[in-house]
Parts: structure tokens; C-alpha cells; sequence
């Protein structure tokens, strides 16, 4: 056990539990659980071996597999900032095992999509960490509900930093997935960090394009400069306030050229004509099948300034460094972002490989089981993690 993994697998022995018991003590002593790490701690005083059962407490979206062992465990980026992830293992397996790093979509937590990711691809042979970006979730960081197409993609090379010191890892064999927004990240830290032998995108979105450009480069550019007169005008309100507000990270206009403003993703409840793509990201993230209340779609929305500094950095912008390594992009056939994995394909080197599900939407793809194609995942890390 390295010193950065904090707990320990489910249906640990008893010298196990006691580690366990210590490392969750030592967490809530260090001020992360104040930082959004709430699976760490109670609403009052508890015993250490309550907050222990807390700990192994199953929190996900998605059924528990018993084909592989699962802990929670942390590590930190560079930047400093305490990293919250799931850490599965496939069981009766030993060796040195290939790893992949996961995390998406833009606005969830490792509970929901990027754990269903990480369990399903454990059972099939991979150690694998779902982590929660930085900011989110039960990671760390200050202000919550921020992100950075900076720090975000050096959340990926961190995550690949604590799997290649894990005893049975081979630390080149590793490879990483990112789903929905974080796809652009994991694509971009493929390009700077050759540790990354494969990459595959699921249900793309470039965060960086869709805000600076809006759905399918649409803004004009009078709508651009009233976007950014608008996020520099919210800067002076937050520092006079002294925190940030929420608003909508894809900053929409109504049909009199005035930017919509709000303080939730998505609505508490439908209109009664919905666009098809709001009801289908509802249907996940606002009801029983994907709701989790640490999620940023499911019950809040960003800062209202994140939009900042994607528009001062397209991700994957060298994406030609990837090559050699393989990348995989994988989209539903009716996918409204459809576009963003098939221009991606136009522009990278080879080897890389469009993957187009059929009869699948965009949000199909973050937990239909017969439609998400593990196998052909699995096929594609197997070849070239081999």
C-alpha cells in the first residue's frame, strides 16, 4: 500500500479494518472531509468504526459487481489538490496487471458514469481508478464547482501517477477514458504524457469549443464579445462579493439576443415540450436512474466564470503528439455531439478509430449496458496494452 491510498478493498481481514479505521481518521483530522469529502464523515460524533462502515458504504449509481474488489482511495495532482477516486480490481487475477484511468462526464461524479466505466472494465481485467476532477465531487480544491481545462487534463496524468505505483500495475501498460466533456481533457493529456499508451473518448464533447463557440460553432461574433463582457463584468461582482456565483457554463441567448442566466443546469422539473437533449441529460442526471447528490448536473451548476479560461485554451490542440498511440472515439449514431468525435477523427494522426453505436444517443452511452461497447473497449486496450 502506497502512502497516497487512503482506506482499504471491501471485505478487508481484521489487521486490514485497522488500517482502514486509521487512515479514515487521518483524513477527517486534515480538513479534506470540510472540502466536500463527505463519504469521510457523519452529521456527529462517531466511532471510528462507524465512520469505517461509512467509508465502505455502497454510494454508486449502478450495482455492485462481485466479480471485482473496489476501494476509495486519494491521491494529489500537481497543482496540490487532493484527488477523490474509486479504485477497482479485478478478482482472482494476479501479476502485473494494465491500468485505465477514467473520468467524466463534465459535471458528474465518479459514482455515476465514469464508476459504471471503471467496475465494467475491472471485471474484464483492468485495474482501473474513476476519479472525481478536482474542485467536484469529494475531491478538494477551492472554490467548488470550478473547472479548468488545465487542471482537469493534469487530473488525468494524476491519476496515472497514483496507478503506476501500485504493486500490481504495470506502469506501461496504462491507458486512459474520457467521457463527455472530459474527453477533450484525457485527449489532451495523452499529448503531453507519452505514460498514456491508448486513449479512447466516449459521447465527446470539447468543453473549450462548445463554450467559446456554443453547439456547433453557432455563436456569432458579436455573441462572443457579449460572452466575455459578460464573464469579465461577473468577475468584478464576485470579488466584490467575495465568492463566486453559479451560472451556465455553455452560456445560452434568448430569442431577443440576451444572455439567459441561471443557477441550475437543469430545471426541477421539464416544460412541457422539452428539447429532446434536455430531456434526455434529465432523464439521467435529475431522476432515479443517474441522480447523486454530489453531482454538479444533478443539483447545482458551475461557477459562473468557468467559462473564463476555456476560451483562452482549446484542448487537444497538438493532438497530432498523441500518434503513435492509438485512440479510440467512440459515439451514438443519433448523438446530438456526434460532431465532435468525427471531427476529432478528421484530425488526429493515426492509428485511430471512429466507433459509431448504433441506435444510440449521447447519454445512451453513459450507462445503457447493451448499448455501451465494452467489448470493443476491451478489445481496443487489450491490443494495445498488450
Amino acid at each position: 500500500m502506497t502512502d497516497h491510498v487512503e482506506a482499504t478493498f471491501d471485505g478487508q481481514d481484521a489487521a486490514e479494518t485497522d488500517v482502514a479505521r486509521r487512515t479514515v481518521l487521518k483524513l477527517t483530522g486534515t480538513g479534506i472531509a470540510a472540502l466536500g469529502v463527505g463519504a469521510f464523515i457523519t452529521s456527529g460524533p462517531a466511532s471510528a468504526q462507524s465512520q469505517v462502515n461509512l467509508e465502505n458504504k455502497w454510494d454508486k449509481t449502478f450495482p455492485k459487481s462481485g466479480k471485482v474488489y473496489h476501494r476509495k482511495v486519494t491521491f494529489k495532482n500537481r497543482y496540490g489538490i487532493t484527488l477523490a477516486a474509486d479504485l477497482y480490481q479485478p478478482k482472482n487475477v494476479s501479476g502485473k496487471l494494465p491500468a485505465i484511468a477514467i473520468s467524466g462526464p463534465f459535471g458528474a461524479v465518479k459514482e455515476q458514469s465514469s464508476g459504471l466505466y471503471a467496475q465494467t472494465m475491472a471485471e474484464n481485467g483492468f485495474v482501473t481508478v474513476a476519479f472525481d476532477p478536482s474542485y467536484t465531487g469529494e475531491s478538494s480544491g477551492e472554490p467548488r464547482n470550478l473547472a479548468s481545462p488545465d487542471i482537469n487534463t493534469e487530473d488525468f496524468s494524476a491519476a496515472v501517477d497514483f496507478l503506476g505505483l501500485q504493486a500490481n500495475v504495470d506502469r506501461n501498460r496504462i491507458g486512459a477514458i474520457g467521457i463527455c466533456g472530459f474527453s477533450g481533457m484525457v485527449l489532451t493529456a495523452a499529448t503531453s504524457d507519452s505514460r498514456i499508451k491508448a486513449v479512447a473518448t466516449v459521447s465527446m464533447y470539447d468543453m473549450s469549443r462548445s463554450m467559446s463557440r456554443s453547439y456547433k460553432d453557432s455563436y456569432t461574433l458579436e455573441q462572443r464579445h457579449k460572452v466575455i463582457d459578460y464573464l469579465s463584468q461577473q468577475r468584478w461582482a464576485d470579488a466584490k462579493s467575495g465568492k463566486p456565483s453559479l451560472g451556465y457554463h455553455e452560456v445560452p441567448f434568448d430569442e431577443h439576443g440576451n444572455i439567459v442566466k441561471g443557477q441550475r443546469v437543469l430545471p426541477d422539473t421539464l416544460p412541457a415540450d422539452p428539447n429532446p437533449v434536455l430531456a434526455s441529460f434529465f432523464d439521467y442526471y435529475r431522476t432515479a436512474r443517474g441522480f447523486h447528490p454530489r453531482g454538479i448536473n444533478s443539483t447545482t451548476a458551475w461557477t459562473a466564470t468557468t467559462p473564463v479560461s476555456f476560451f483562452s485554451f482549446p484542448m487537444y490542440a497538438n493532438i497530432e503528439m498523441i500518434s503513435p498511440r492509438p485512440v479510440l472515439l467512440v459515439a451514438g449514431e443519433n448523438a446530438h455531439s456526434r460532431y465532435y468525435s468525427e471531427d476529432v477523427y478528421t484530425a488526429a494522426s493515426e492509428p485511430k478509430t471512429l466507433l459509431l453505436v448504433p441506435n444510440a444517443d449521447h447519454v445512451d452511452l453513459y450507462d445503457q449496458m447493451d448499448k455501451i461497447p465494452f467489448d470493443k473497449l476491451t478489445a481496443f486496450f487489450d491490443q494495445h496494452l498488450a
